[in-house]
C-alpha cells in the first residue's frame, strides 16, 4: 500500500512540475518587459544606473502610453535619489515662449489655478505631465520648456523655413538659431520623403508639402536640442521627455546634440508596442539604448 501511495504521490508532483511554468504564466501578465539596445532583457536598475552616469537621457514615450508616463515619474524619482539637485528635467510638451509662466509655477510665484489655465497645456496634461512637472515644483529643480511654439513649426510646414526670416528677435529667441542646417538623409527624416534626401540649409524651399513637413520636424528637433543645451552645463543630468519619434535610432535630437557637443554621453529610451512583450520583435532592436516593450492592448489616456 505503500509503495502505491509513494507512486501516485510522485506522479502529481511530476504533474504539478510540467504544469508549473503555465501555472506561472497565468500568474503573471507583465505591462511591461524592459530590453537594450541589442534586443536582451535587463532589469530596471540597470537602466537607472546607466541614466544616473548620462549627461543627458531622453526618454521616448508613446504619448497617450500610460506605462512610459508611470516609468517618466518613477525614473525621474530614481535619478534624484542619485544626482539630487544636479537633476535638470525638460519636456517636449512645453513650448519655449511658455518658459516664464512655468518658472512662475515652479517658484510659488503664480497659482496651479493661474498656470493651467494660462499655459497652453496638452489634454493629458493632468495625469500624465503634472506629476512631472510637480515634482520639479517640490525638489525645486529646474525644468525647460524646450519645443518650439506650435505657431512657428506651422509656419514652416505650410510656408517653409523662410518664412521664419519675418519673424521679430523676440519671436525667434524661442526657436534654434537660424538658419537651420541639417542633414535630410538621416533616416528619420528620409523617410517622410520616401526615402529620398539630401544635407539642407534654410535657403528657400518652394511650397513642396513633403519638404516643409521634414523641415517642421527637423526644426522640432533641433530647437528641444538648442533649449537642452541652453540649460545643460558639465556635472548636470538632464532628462527630456520627448514622443520616441524625437529621438529613436540615436537620430532626430540626438543627432543635433551631439552637432554641439560630440562627447556628450546621451542615453535614449524608446517606447514600443507588440503583441507579446517576453522577447523584443526584431524590428524594435537598436532603436535605443534601452526599449520599454508595452503589450498593444494597453489602455491609452486621453489627449
Amino acid at each position: 500500500m505503500n509503495c502505491y501511495k509513494k507512486f501516485f504521490r510522485n506522479a502529481l508532483l511530476i504533474i504539478m512540475m510540467s504544469w508549473l511554468p503555465f501555472l506561472q504564466a497565468m500568474a503573471q501578465k507583465p505591462a511591461y518587459m524592459l530590453f537594450n539596445e541589442d534586443g536582451r532583457k535587463v532589469k530596471y536598475d540597470k537602466m537607472v544606473s546607466a541614466c544616473s552616469k548620462a549627461d543627458i537621457v531622453l526618454f521616448g514615450e508613446y504619448h497617450t502610453n500610460p506605462i512610459s508616463h508611470w516609468l517618466q515619474l518613477e525614473l525621474t524619482s530614481d535619478l534624484y535619489k542619485a544626482r539630487g539637485a544636479s537633476l535638470i528635467l525638460g519636456a517636449e510638451m512645453f513650448e519655449a515662449d511658455n518658459q516664464l509662466i512655468l518658472n512662475e509655477y515652479l517658484a510659488g510665484q503664480i497659482t496651479v489655478e493661474r498656470f493651467e489655465e494660462e499655459a497652453r497645456l496638452w489634454g493629458n496634461y493632468l495625469t500624465d505631465y503634472k506629476p512631472l512637472v510637480d515634482f520639479a515644483k517640490e525638489k525645486g529643480l529646474v525644468f525647460v520648456a524646450t519645443n518650439i511654439p506650435r505657431r512657428y513649426a506651422n509656419m514652416v510646414f505650410k510656408r517653409g523655413l523662410s518664412s521664419l526670416d519675418s519673424l521679430s528677435e523676440e519671436a525667434k529667441s524661442y526657436i534654434v538659431p537660424l538658419p537651420l542646417v541639417y542633414d535630410r538623409t538621416l533616416q528619420c527624416y528620409s523617410q517622410l520623403m520616401g526615402g529620398e534626401g539630401s544635407p539642407v540649409s534654410s535657403a528657400p524651399m518652394g511650397g513642396h508639402a513633403s519638404i516643409n513637413l521634414v523641415d517642421a520636424q527637423a526644426i522640432k528637433d533641433a530647437t528641444m536640442a538648442h533649449f537642452i543645451m541652453k540649460y545643460w552645463e558639465p556635472g548636470k543630468l538632464l532628462v527630456h521627455y520627448n514622443g520616441a519619434y524625437h529621438s529613436d535610432e540615436f537620430e532626430s535630437m540626438n543627432w543635433f546634440l551631439k552637432q554641439a557637443d560630440k562627447d556628450l554621453n546621451i542615453v535614449t529610451i524608446s517606447t514600443v508596442s507588440q503583441d507579446s512583450v517576453e522577447s523584443l520583435d526584431k524590428e524594435y532592436v537598436g532603436k535605443a539604448s534601452f526599449i520599454i516593450a508595452v503589450p498593444s492592448n494597453m489602455t491609452q489616456t486621453n489627449r
